[in-house]
């Protein structure tokens, strides 16, 4: 009772400076990091997920999170590994509802329009970037909801990896999101950079490698 007690205290808490984010339009460090280090235990007591390989992301300069999505909770998987903050790539409808914008303004994910080629959501993710901080991108550009293993990458992980000679960490989920699960697995890649200007080959390399990861989590 007394630690259910504490959990809606620091949930309350969370919203709080989550909305106070949602007001000023603006990412919130002290929330994402008090966020981040508070609902670690408690997301890693509900989903006691296995890591393959340890995450290793550069100390400086721009990274690109790339990963599998099969749950919309993929993100944790990364945020609560990482110790630098990262923003990520979101689909715009969780921006059009006051119930969902505090939480994702707040952490500093970026809106997409996924009905259009949306070069607003691109600008953002450069300026990101541009600054030497880490962003976090889905390349099969939606949940994949079909029995195969991985949908067809999207070039923007790649494109924006080149054109800002940024780090790419590929990064293979596989299981269940389920109370207590035993076959959630998470499996971080080594990070790397875009060697060639043949995007098409580059964005290959990344599905390959993430299909890889996913493989190796399974065994």
């Amino acid at each position: 009772m007394v630690l259910v007690i504490i959990i809606i205290l620091i949930c309350l808490f969370l919203i709080f400076i989550m909305f106070k984010s949602y007001k000023e339009n603006e990412f919130n460090m002290f929330g994402y990091n008090l966020g981040k280090y508070l609902l670690r235990p408690i997301f890693k007591l509900y989903y006691p997920y296995k890591v393959i390989n340890k995450l290793k992301v550069p100390e400086n300069g721009p990274v690109i999170f790339c990963c599998n999505h099969i749950h919309f909770m993929d993100q944790f998987l990364t945020v609560i590994e990482s110790k630098r903050p990262i923003h990520y790539l979101a689909k715009n409808e969780y921006f059009l509802s006051k119930k969902t914008k505090w939480f994702f303004a707040g952490t500093g994910c970026i809106p997409v329009n996924r009905s259009i080629h949306d070069e607003n959501a691109k600008d953002k993710a450069r300026e990101v970037l541009d600054k030497g901080l880490c962003l976090g991108i889905f390349p099969e550009g939606t949940r994949n909801k079909t029995k195969k293993i991985l949908l067809p990458f999207k070039f923007g992980a790649v494109s924006l990896a080149k054109e800002k000679n940024a780090y790419i960490i590929p990064i293979g989920i596989t299981g269940h999101y389920k109370f207590r699960t035993k076959d959630l697995r998470v499996n971080y890649g080594e990070a790397y950079k875009i060697e060639s200007d043949d995007l098409e080959k580059e964005n290959k390399k990344l599905e390959d490698k993430v299909l890889s990861l996913i493989k190796e989590a399974k065994k």
